[in-house]
């Protein structure tokens, strides 16, 4: 693929709106992208499934996994002055939330524009204006002036899914793309792109791809997929929190522009030690850059899957992305291109016997 294709690619993508439990657009944009790769399906919670042309079915079964939803918001209820009530869905930090633009979906289906408000200074006490921001203080704007408005003109109803509104913008200058949904539409861009790098060669594995639903809500996409797949080996992509503008530059693990990020541990899974080695390896032969961490927080689909069936090798390959469970994140386009440059050469290296090695 060439880079505007990448580009088109990674901008539908990212601008889908598809908070957890709500992502039929994003599923929409995958299929259209990934036309010609292979057959779909999906399961009941909308997961999503690629089975790669050429599979033969007799070889072992190489799942690639991404997520699908991103962090967002749900409508709780309506008050009398035609403000929003929300939640969280997936785990924000309350002082990013705030004065930030929203689209709120409503009964027909459209995209409703507003705005996160919050009491202005000049109605706050001093010691309130000391405080942190608390989302139970916060409420969505579109404009109403009161609850009959809301569902009657506007059409909006509680439960509504809701999403940042955010355009993605590419910096060409610099490499540097910023947009909404960074996690995790960068690893589903990445298996939808790697795929297109091996149209038509034989591999020594059988390919599905698993586009996971409700990740952000505790893998719950992923512990059906995983069951669903039944693979013997796995890959999972992800937009992974880049550490590199927020403290000593001797911690830094996961930096912009530095390669794909390879994680050793994190909250729910230790990586298979030997799957590590052979992509580490890999990646230096080919003098792809990589980054290795040890992340004391967060977890992945990895997490599930390789818990699925026997227990089976995973790895976790991330495209670096800063400020992400926020409206707006940065990442680098080059970052992108070689995770996809890695993922195809692991899928070349994969087959039966080295699959057993592991």
């Amino acid at each position: 693929m060439d880079k505007q294709k990448y580009l088109s690619l990674i901008k539908d993508l990212s601008e889908a709106p598809g908070v957890s439990g709500f992502e039929d657009q994003v599923l929409t944009v995958l299929r259209s992208h990934g036309e010609g790769l292979g057959d779909w399906e999906e399961d009941s919670m909308r997961n999503l499934y690629l089975r790669r042309q050429g599979n033969r079915g007799q070889r072992p079964l190489l799942m690639l996994d991404a997520h699908t939803d991103e962090v967002g918001f749900m409508v709780r209820y309506i008050r009398s002055n035609g403000t929003l009530d929300f939640l969280p869905i997936g785990g924000w930090v309350p002082h990013t939330v705030a004065a930030h633009r929203v689209l709120v979906r409503n009964d027909q289906g459209s995209w409703i524009p507003g705005i996160v408000a919050s009491r202005p200074p000049h109605f706050l006490s001093e010691a309130e204006r000391k405080q942190s921001p608390d989302l139970s203080s916060m409420v969505i704007d579109v404009g109403a002036s009161s609850e009959k408005e809301v569902r009657e003109d506007y059409q909006i109803s509680m439960a509504a899914p809701v999403v940042p509104d955010v355009a993605f913008e590419y910096r060409q200058a610099h490499d540097i793309m910023i947009g909404k949904a960074f996690d995790d539409r960068l690893g589903c861009g990445a298996i939808l792109a790697a795929l297109r790098e091996l149209s038509g060669e034989d591999l020594g594995v059988d390919v599905c791809a698993a586009f996971a639903a409700q990740e952000e809500v505790g893998l719950r996409g992923a512990t059906v997929s995983a069951q669903w797949v039944k693979p013997d080996i796995a890959i999972v992509f992800e937009g992974t929190p880049a550490d590199d503008t927020l403290g000593d530059s001797s911690c830094i693990q996961t930096a912009l522009k530095k390669g794909p990020m390879l994680r050793h541990i994190d909250n729910r899974m230790i990586t298979n030690p030997r799957f590590q080695k052979l992509a580490l390896n890999l990646a230096r032969s080919r003098e792809i850059p990589v980054q290795e961490a040890v992340r004391t927080g967060g977890s992945t689909n990895g997490g599930v899957i390789h818990l699925s069936g026997r227990a089976i090798p995973v790895i976790v390959i991330g495209v670096p992305a800063r400020y992400i469970h926020t409206h707006y994140s940065i990442a680098s386009l080059m970052d992108f291109q070689n995770v996809v440059r890695l993922a195809a050469l692991i899928m070349r290296e994969l087959n039966e016997e080295i699959i057993r090695g592991l």
